[in-house]
């Protein structure tokens, strides 16, 4: 029988228990639809010989969970979603963190694979997801959703073991534990309100005085919607936004141009929005955003698919997804940059040292002519990408 539990007290005598347990798993259900921050609706907490459950509806106030979190190790698979509530509801995450989804990448079973597939390619067990899309906020749980919460932690310890053993064969733990490093540290959930323009489409087209308007008026979405717990687009939806920065209103009563901006809100914010407007008005121009300039001339744009090339050929050679060793997005500031050195390299890349001491040599020698590009193994079933100094033509 799975405890639930539903009071202060069991809630304190369980975090004492995690903060002594060598390592919990742990997973979440969550409603993120109304709310600027994913509302917990069922904590699931296991331990080597017993499943908890937690109810957030009965318990609110969960700071004791996340301060308890710090003195273990959590397990989990796809930990991003869950640790990222923690973060943003409590300001508090767990210092160890053994994700089995990142843990798998690693191991050759793909970038993303589901809970399900790795518990049935790893123990043989098949699992049965018919609760997804669940209302977790519904009191009672039915027996269906008692088991589908218990399945989703029952094996992460077994995926841990396995796990371990083979990265530890492979060589390859250290990677891992960089990446589950970067989850324990709350700078990862923690978005800057002065870059969220950047997120707004159609901001490639704009002078720079707009930019540092569109800049004010995205921060004081985010705050406001913050502060009432709601999503941003619930105070004014991106188009509503980019119509205010073109109207560029003084005085509230000019928002009643904006037909879509609701009554109500322009009630509610109208201040805000003139003062963020005028805020972005005075500044000099040496404190506004620079341009937004987008990659579109014909050979960067070549430059950067013969970087992937390069890399989907290293990340084959390691056993690894293309997109786990080398972001696009750090393929485009390489070929923008076009670094001459080691150096150069690494800042351009922008990534992690492992990843920097796989990509960088062999995209310099990419970017130097001092390697090409073949095909080998053509006519059997798995033909690869590699550099001429390993096949010479």
């Amino acid at each position: 029988m799975t405890s639930i539990i539903t009071d202060p007290d069991a809630l304190s005598a369980l975090c004492q228990r995690i903060r002594n347990a060598p390592r919990i798993a742990i997973d979440t259900e969550f409603h993120n639809e109304r709310s600027y921050t994913a509302r917990l609706m069922v904590v699931q907490i296991a331990f080597e010989d017993e499943i908890v459950l937690i109810d957030p509806i009965a318990l609110p106030n969960l700071t004791p969970l996340a301060e308890a979190l710090q003195h273990t190790t959590v397990v989990g698979h796809a930990l991003s979603g869950d640790l990222r509530i923690f973060a943003e509801r409590f300001g508090v995450l767990p210092s160890r963190i053994f994700d089995t989804q990142i843990a798998a990448a690693f191991c050759g079973y793909g970038l993303s694979i589901s809970l399900l597939d790795l518990v049935q390619s790893i123990t043989g067990i098949r699992l049965q997801k018919s609760q997804t899309v669940s209302d977790w906020s519904a009191r009672p749980l039915t027996q269906r959703q008692l088991e589908y919460l218990v399945d989703d932690v029952a094996h992460l310890f077994a995926l841990h073991d396995a796990l371990q053993k083979k990265l530890e064969a492979n060589q390859r733990l250290a990677w891992a534990d960089a990446e589950m490093d970067a989850l324990s540290q709350l700078s990862t959930f923690t978005a800057d309100p002065q870059r969220l323009y950047l997120r707004l489409n159609g901001t490639s087209r704009l002078n720079r005085r707009d930019l540092g308007i569109v800049r004010e008026l995205a921060a004081l979405r985010d705050r406001i919607a913050r502060d009432k717990d709601v999503p941003s687009k619930y105070i004014f939806s991106d188009d509503v936004l980019m119509s205010i920065m073109s109207v560029r209103p003084s005085q509230i009563e000019e928002l009643s141009q904006l037909r879509r901006l609701e009554p109500s809100a322009r009630k509610a914010y109208g201040a805000e929005i003139v003062a963020a407007i005028q805020r972005a008005s005075d500044l000099p121009e040496y404190e506004l955003p620079p341009r937004i300039t987008r990659m579109v001339p014909l050979n960067r744009d070549g430059i950067v698919t013969l970087l992937s090339v390069v890399a989907a050929a290293i990340a084959a050679e390691h056993d690894l997804p293309t997109a786990l060793l080398a972001p696009r997005a750090a393929l485009d500031r390489v070929a923008r940059d076009l670094p001459k050195d080691h150096e150069e390299m690494s800042v351009a890349l922008e990534l992690s040292e492992w990843r920097v001491a796989l990509l960088a040599d062999r995209l310099l020698d990419l970017l130097a002519g001092r390697t090409a590009l073949c095909i080998t193994d053509t006519k059997n079933e798995t033909p690869r990408v590699v550099t001429v100094s390993q096949f010479p033509l």
